[in-house]
């Protein structure tokens, strides 16, 4: 899954995320989900979240 609907994505969660710095690189971070940030259903660049080490970034995918 690519992390663009927010119905896909919840606390606890593995996912992969592209923080703001590597938005031009690519590099994705790995994680948990802390807490959702955005608040609209859906979003073309992926939902932004906050990790439980603190990190916030974009969902690019769902690791099952």
């Amino acid at each position: 899954m690519n992390g663009q609907n927010r119905k896909d994505i919840h606390a606890g969660l593995e996912v992969y995320i592209i923080l703001k710095k590597d938005q031009r690189s690519g590099n994705k971070t790995k994680g948990v989900v802390q807490n959702i940030l955005t608040n609209s259903t859906f979003h073309p660049h992926g939902i932004k979240v906050r990790l439980t080490d603190g990190q916030i970034g974009r969902v690019c995918e769902i690791i099952k």
